[in-house]
């Protein structure tokens, strides 16, 4: 069988990764790097981190490019749930609850999934905590009446507004203290925390990877691609360059 690619960085550690599916795990994606991964013929590629901002983002078009070839592209978590959502009309397979929130509209800011991290050499440690994790943990601590509704809002407001890199509990627990949120509610979280702390990103990046060992013990037929793919002189120069930095 061929290998399986899997572009991964902060949202899971790769040795955790590695006890879900036997896969070549590759640093977060960037543009050009499934046009090098699809000129392997891999029997799948999975999509979960990605770089963007200072370097330029996996295009859509090389992941098309790797459907119509008939390989199976999953994407969850983080800019694989992004590009997935946005894809998955034509073929690319979206796993898990970020990329089904992007899918039906009720994420639409890419920020939610944006985190600042440390470098490769230390593992792409977190450095702030993402949105869509801190909504997912404040929604589970109002279930269990932890917060009322209504400081439930005004922590998901304040970490909304904040720049993605400075996003964290501390951060906004020290922002909602200053601004007269209820104190008792405040220390009642801050609490239950350590154990209530749910990893969003983290929880569909397994999920996505579970997918992926499952589809391939199916061996599964994929559907034949359902679009025409234009190949522009600015495309195939890419190819051309990709090939080569291969």
């Amino acid at each position: 069988m061929s290998d399986v690619y899997v572009f991964l960085g902060p949202t899971m550690p790769r040795d955790d990764a590695a006890r879900e599916l036997d896969a070549v795990f590759l640093p977060p994606v960037a543009q050009g790097d499934v046009i090098r991964v699809a000129e392997r013929k891999p029997a799948a590629i999975g999509i979960i981190d990605g770089f963007f901002e200072c370097v330029p983002a996996v295009w859509h078009k090389e992941i098309l490019f790797a459907i119509r070839q008939g390989i199976p592209v999953f994407g969850a978590s983080s800019m694989g749930a992004l590009r997935a959502a946005e894809l998955h009309p034509f073929g690319m397979i979206g796993v898990g609850s970020i990329f089904e929130a992007y899918r039906d509209g009720r994420l639409e800011d890419d920020d939610e999934v944006a985190i600042q991290h440390g470098p490769a050499e230390l593992g792409y440690p977190m450095l702030s905590e993402a949105m869509v994790n801190i909504r997912r943990t404040l929604a589970d601590a109002e279930a269990e009446g932890v917060l009322s509704p209504d400081v439930t809002n005004a922590l998901e407001s304040i970490a909304k507004e904040l720049p993605y890199r400075e996003r964290g509990y501390g951060r906004v627990l020290r922002l909602a203290g200053g601004m007269g949120v209820d104190a008792q509610e405040l220390a009642r979280f801050k609490g239950w925390l350590p154990a209530g702390r749910v990893d969003q990103k983290r929880e569909d990046a397994r999920l996505m990877l579970r997918t992926v060992r499952r589809f391939l013990g199916q061996e599964v037929a994929l559907p034949e691609p359902r679009f025409h793919f234009e190949h522009t002189a600015l495309f195939d120069r890419a190819v051309r360059e990709a090939v080569h930095v291969a």
